[in-house]
Order: structure tokens, then C-alpha cells, then sequence
């Protein structure tokens, strides 16, 4: 597979395994494919080095008593690749990219509290040089995006192999979950390396092996820890990216946002603060197909008042940074 081919069956089925539990042994995902662990071996380095795949492990900051931002920043494009670096190697940021021409900057932002928030927008945002505008929209409802991506919508595996490799269901706390600082040591681990060995883990919280097990699994069954898979979307046939922001009216919110959430295009869409009140994110294989996307399916739905679109021209940071592999995903 050399870069920018497309792949075949079994690495579209490790792919969406991965997708649906981050940390299944190679063996479990060989039983249900029919493959040996060695092929499932061998294919994950090959994505990885190939297909710059990333098993990553993600927080749900609503679990956590925390808002998500999404952060538009227009300004020269002489800074645009300076301002879009200094953001994507924050820990509190993610998916950050240039858009529109090379004058915009937006990412996903995750303040761990009010006053990093306002640390970032309100000073230090508003006092960089040539940064012409400033806006941050708050996600108030998420209709498709954290534990569900792309890869999901994928169909590469039969409905039994996926009942098979799906982890345990989530049950939701009642409230906003606490994490100690073992918790927090565990977590950063994961956020580099998703599927990291248990001794990685245990050497990183001081733990034994058995609290290690079990406060991973707590973490993952409050749903307050998953894991996603990064990858650069071209290998999808994926070569248009375009963020959308809808103005929607208040009473075809809930309807728009559940159509949007079953489109197969779409890996991100919410609800959000704004004159625009909803934003989706949207993959297609050229912008032909992105017209046909807006003008029949966009367009028919109830309730969508005006559509704003902008093309991402580069990925800076996907869920983690790496700044030599800054392909769409």
C-alpha cells in the first residue's frame, strides 16, 4: 500500500474494529475477522506507518462537568500557519486546522475551567498580532462525533462481527465524575498511545497491575474514557473537508441534528451557541460531491434557514499534534 492508495477489505475492517474498541487484543479482532493475530500484526504497523494511524485515548468533557468550544479565529495569512502551530500544541485543544483560503484558524477547544477559558479568549487570544476577529461558540448538544467517528458509519464489518468486537455498553453517571491524580496519569498515557501496555500504565500511575485493570475499565464504563482511531482521511477517498455552520430554526434543531448525525459524510455535528446554531463537519470525495451534498440533502431539510461553508485546506492538529503529518482525517 503505498501512500495515498486505497485500502483494501481487512485493513477497512481493522480500521472500524479499532473504532469500536481501541484496546482489543489483536487476537479478539483476528478470531472475528478469520485472519492470525501475526496479519492483524502486521496490517496495524503497516496502517501506521502508511496511514498515520493513531489509537488515542479521548475524555467526554461533558462526563467531567466540562464544556467544549469551537473557535474561529480570522486573521493575516502570514500568522495563519504560526497561530494554527501555538494552538495545536495546547493540551486543551484538538482538531485544529486552516480554512478559507488560509485566513481562518479553527479548532475544538476544552478548557479544563472557567478561568483557562478566559485565559485563552479573552487575553491572550485578543492580544495576538494580526488577528482580526475572534469568536467561540459553545457546544451545547453533540448529535454525532466523541466515541462514534467516520469509521463507524464504515459498514466494513458484517452486523455480527460488529456485536462481536463492540466493548461492554456505557451507563452514564448520574453527575460530573471526578478524576484523581492516578486517574489523570492514566489518561495522559493513553491520550499518546491508546492500546500502551499494561506495565506502561502501571509505571506511569504506580499502581499494581489489578488497580491499573480496574480503574481503566471504571474510566471506560462511566464513558468518560474512549478511544478513537486517527488516520488521514485521502486513504478514504476522502479529499474535501468543509465545516458547515447552519442557522437552523429553534423548534428543527433536534430534527435537523439527528438527520445530520446519519449522513455517512458526517463525522462531527452539534448544536452550538451562535447565530449559526448549528456546526457539522463533512468529508467528500471532491467538491462536486460536496455541491450534490449541499444542494439535495442540505437543502431539503425542514428548518435550515441559511448554510455557511468553508473548506479545510490543512489539518494541523487531528487529536494529537504531530507537526510533520498534518493530512485531513
Amino acid at each position: 500500500m503505498e501512500p495515498g492508495a486505497a485500502l483494501d477489505p481487512l485493513d477497512l475492517k481493522l480500521l472500524q474494529a479499532l473504532q469500536l474498541d481501541g484496546r482489543a487484543p489483536f487476537s479478539r479482532i483476528a478470531q472475528v475477522l478469520g485472519v492470525s493475530d501475526q496479519t492483524v500484526a502486521r496490517r496495524y504497523r503497516r496502517l501506521r506507518t502508511r496511514a498515520g494511524l493513531r489509537v488515542l485515548g479521548v475524555t467526554d468533557e461533558n462526563r467531567l462537568g466540562r464544556s467544549s468550544w469551537l473557535v474561529r479565529l480570522r486573521c493575516t495569512p502570514d500568522v495563519a500557519e504560526q497561530l494554527a502551530g501555538a494552538l495545536a500544541r495546547r493540551r486543551d485543544t484538538s482538531y485544529v486546522s486552516l480554512n478559507s483560503g488560509g485566513t481562518e484558524v479553527m479548532c475544538m477547544m476544552k478548557p479544563r475551567s472557567r478561568e483557562d477559558r478566559d485565559e485563552l479568549l479573552l487575553d491572550r487570544l485578543q492580544r495576538t498580532p494580526r488577528v482580526t476577529s475572534v469568536s467561540a461558540h459553545c457546544v451545547l448538544h453533540p448529535f454525532y462525533g466523541g466515541a462514534l467517528g467516520l469509521l463507524n458509519k464504515a459498514d466494513a464489518l458484517s452486523p455480527d462481527e460488529q456485536a462481536a468486537l463492540c466493548p461492554p455498553p456505557v451507563a452514564a453517571p448520574a453527575g460530573p465524575v471526578a478524576l484523581d491524580a492516578e486517574d489523570e496519569s492514566l489518561i495522559d498515557v493513553l491520550r499518546q498511545d491508546g492500546r500502551a501496555a499494561l506495565t506502561e500504565l502501571q509505571s506511569a500511575t504506580g499502581q499494581s497491575e489489578a488497580v491499573v485493570k480496574r480503574r481503566l475499565a471504571w474510566l471506560r464504563s462511566t464513558g468518560v474514557l474512549y478511544f478513537r482511531v486517527q488516520h488521514d482521511a485521502g486513504l478514504l477517498g476522502h479529499e474535501v473537508e468543509a465545516v458547515l455552520w447552519l442557522t437552523v430554526a429553534p423548534a428543527s434543531l433536534a430534527s435537523v441534528g439527528r438527520v445530520l448525525a446519519g449522513h455517512p459524510q458526517v463525522p462531527f455535528a452539534a448544536a452550538v451557541t451562535g447565530q449559526a446554531n448549528i456546526f457539522a463537519a463533512s468529508l467528500h470525495r471532491s467538491a462536486g460531491d460536496l455541491y450534490t451534498y449541499l444542494s439535495e440533502q442540505i437543502g431539503a431539510l425542514e428548518g435550515v434557514q441559511s448554510v455557511e461553508t468553508a473548506l479545510t485546506l490543512r489539518r494541523i492538529k487531528q487529536l494529537s499534534y504531530e507537526p510533520r503529518r498534518t493530512a485531513s482525517a
